[in-house]
């Protein structure tokens, strides 16, 4: 029996309430079958889509209705973690129930300590919400003051800050539900990310990335093994060329090499591959895993996926 890290990806949950709320029903299934083969279960999500949806709902509704005020980013990033929590809690206690496994699921909405002079609020680079034409990405520049940028061939998207996670507010709270035999859905959307200023905690407009959060969860609770949900069963050199090679075993060192060759994109395979290096870095005998959903019960007892080691 391990403790284990799961960190899914927001573009896993859907595109839409709706979706997602079919979506999670399937994604319970691997999460479920790790907790009854014994294994502690902490479970992290994006939020990128999400949290963007319910960002542009509000400002249009805003926008055309004065009685309805403008939502602040962080506030957006809470409602996220409260939707999308409610549908997986709700999926996984339901598989729970139909293996009889009497354990209990619970969402913590989760502040996450950054620090206000991080570099990233100089350089906005995650990308929320949707996908916008050239010319609907200039007039959002022009109207809201948003950093718009090309994301990959598939339209414009809107980018914010994305600072490195320093601490995490609700870390105890959290440790004593996972002590006490429970699931807990933490940290969603990469937490709200959060300033401490005096005895106040003041949230700040920006995003956090998810598997850095979660790393910092996962070293913080002490788990075995983070495991990096993603879209592909394994990471690769050469990504999309004829050269490609998937990765099975790689060390840290191996792994250092290959982000200093630029074999991962920013902002999409490199955070994973940093939040895992990071990781087993911690502490000895830690390993991360990196492998897709379906996946997740061959990955975790080593039969696929990618595992950085020591």
């Amino acid at each position: 029996m391990s403790k284990v890290m799961i960190a899914l990806g927001g573009n896993a949950l859907g595109n839409s309430p709706k979706e997602q709320l079919e979506l999670v029903k399937e994604t319970a299934k691997p999460i479920v079958d790790l907790i009854e083969a014994g294994h502690i279960v902490v479970l992290a999500h994006g939020n990128g889509p999400q949290v963007g949806m319910i960002n542009s709902a509000l400002e249009t509704a805003a926008s055309v209705d004065n009685r309805i005020p403008e939502m602040p980013f962080p506030e957006c990033g809470a409602m996220s973690q409260g939707y999308i929590g409610y549908h997986l809690q709700n999926a996984i206690a339901f598989e729970l129930k139909n293996r009889n496994i009497n354990k209990s699921v619970v969402s913590v909405v989760t502040q996450v300590i950054v620090d206000e002079n991080d570099e990233a609020f100089k350089k906005p680079s995650k990308p929320i919400g949707g996908f916008f034409s050239k010319e609907e990405a200039d007039e959002l520049v022009i109207k809201k003051g948003y950093t718009m940028v090309e994301d990959s061939g598939r339209g414009y998207r809107r980018v914010v800050p994305s600072p490195k996670p320093v601490d995490i507010v609700e870390k105890d709270v959290i440790n004593d539900i996972v002590n006490s035999g429970h699931i807990v859905i933490a940290v969603g959307g990469g937490g709200i990310p959060t300033v401490r200023k005096g005895n106040a905690l003041i949230g700040i407009p920006a995003v956090i990335d998810k598997d850095l959060a979660s790393q910092k969860l996962a070293e913080l609770l002490d788990c075995d093994t983070l495991f990096i949900l993603t879209a592909v069963e394994k990471i690769a050199i050469n990504f999309g060329k004829p050269n490609q090679v998937n990765l099975d075993r790689i060390t840290v060192g191996e792994a250092l090499k290959y982000i200093d060759e630029g074999h991962f994109a920013p902002g999409s395979m490199l955070p994973k591959v940093e939040a895992a290096i990071d990781f087993v870095q911690s502490k000895e005998g830690r390993t991360a895993v990196i492998s897709s959903l379906e996946n997740a019960k061959k990955a975790i007892s080593g039969e696929t996926g990618t595992t950085i080691y020591r």
